[in-house]
């Protein structure tokens, strides 16, 4: 025979048998209809909406969780494809800084997300949700106490319309049913207070969980829009810089000799140099003047001391001041408009030779 636990005695033990006997014993004869039973259709609405509500919010908060794994894959998905350019973007490219750090800010904008999703949406829901199995408990408990009542309300109708009436066993009997009836309206009043709020709160979870996710949703992608800029910037300055160097090593290989015969034709089919820029006195030519050159190519400048070129741009070429500062293959000079407006050179800059041709 199995032990009783402590603080349980063979009478209270009894006691729950017995009551449950009962309530199965009455459950039965309200089935087979031959005894009524209890019924409140406000209450048992309140019951339909209360489950309706519990499972919805639950199918959220299953898919929320579903949404935060996919956001965490979707981040190391990221930081492995940002690792992997990291690791191959070589020192002497153009912004390999800018990359790193780029890889480093990508990063921690996942991780900030997935925390705050996390925070202030899936809490929500867990917090709201919380509440539910105690209520859900409390609700199973009404519904043995109403079956309690009922079966004190007929054991005591019973005994009243016995043929031989024992008094005492009747009062007993009203006696508890007054104490099935106190439990159970103690029950039934307070769900009937709280199950009404508890179903009018959803609206305001949903909202604030859902306006949570909106916020965070909005600052990241705008956040990663400027990531995904900047990582584009590089991208062209990167095949800028080789398309540059590509350009610079074919005008190497064509050496002096197609300099030399560049130089010559132009000198066939042109005036001299200075005579074409001054179209007047030597006091219009800036200081340094060489000769004029025209832009063949378009060029955007990458530095601060570069000169930026359209197709068409006349150019005056100058000596450099140090003339160990200049680079092969590139020429420094200030453009003719400029010039002729302002008598400025400040605005003179370095460009690519073979991006032009003289005039």
């Amino acid at each position: 025979m199995a032990e009783i636990g402590k603080g349980v005695t063979a009478g209270k033990l009894a006691l729950n048998v017995q009551k449950r006997l009962s309530r199965a014993q009455e459950k039965v004869l309200q089935k087979l209809g031959k005894a009524d039973e209890t019924r409140d259709t406000a209450f048992e609405e309140l019951v339909a909406n209360f489950n309706k509500q519990m499972t919805e919010g639950s199918k959220v908060q299953r898919d929320l969780k579903a949404y935060l794994a996919a956001v965490k894959a979707m981040h190391d998905a990221s930081r492995r494809l940002q690792d992997c350019l990291a690791d191959m973007y070589e020192p002497d490219w153009f912004g390999k800084e800018e990359m790193d750090a780029l890889v480093e800010d990508t990063d921690t904008l996942w991780l900030g997300y997935h925390q705050n999703l996390t925070d202030k949406s899936l809490l929500c829901m867990d917090t709201y949700l919380a509440q539910f199995p105690e209520i859900k408990a409390r609700i199973a408990k009404r519904e043995r106490k109403l079956v309690d009542f009922d079966s004190a309300r007929h054991h005591f109708a019973s005994l009243q319309k016995g043929k031989k009436k024992d008094e005492a066993k009747i009062a007993k009997a009203e006696e508890e049913l007054g104490r099935a009836q106190k439990i159970f309206e103690e029950l039934n009043v307070e769900l009937q207070d709280e199950l009404p709020v508890l179903w009018d709160s959803r609206v305001g979870v949903y909202v604030g969980t859902f306006q949570s996710l909106a916020g965070q949703q909005e600052r990241f992608h705008k956040e990663m829009s400027k990531l995904s800029q900047n990582l584009n910037d590089v991208m062209t300055k990167l095949e800028e810089q080789r398309q540059l160097k590509k350009d610079a090593t074919a005008a190497t290989k064509k050496g002096d000799g197609a300099k030399s015969e560049e130089a010559n034709h132009s000198e066939s089919t042109s005036p001299a140099p200075k005579s074409s820029v001054t179209n007047g006195s030597d006091a219009e030519l800036p200081p340094g003047f060489l000769y004029k050159v025209k832009a063949v190519h378009e060029y955007t400048a990458t530095d601060n001391d570069e000169l930026e070129l359209k197709v068409g741009d006349a150019v005056l070429v100058l000596a450099f001041d140090n003339p160990d500062e200049q680079d092969d293959g590139w020429l420094l000079g200030v453009k003719e408009s400029h010039w002729f407006q302002k008598k400025d050179i400040s605005a003179k800059g370095v460009f690519p030779e073979n991006f032009t041709q003289k005039v």
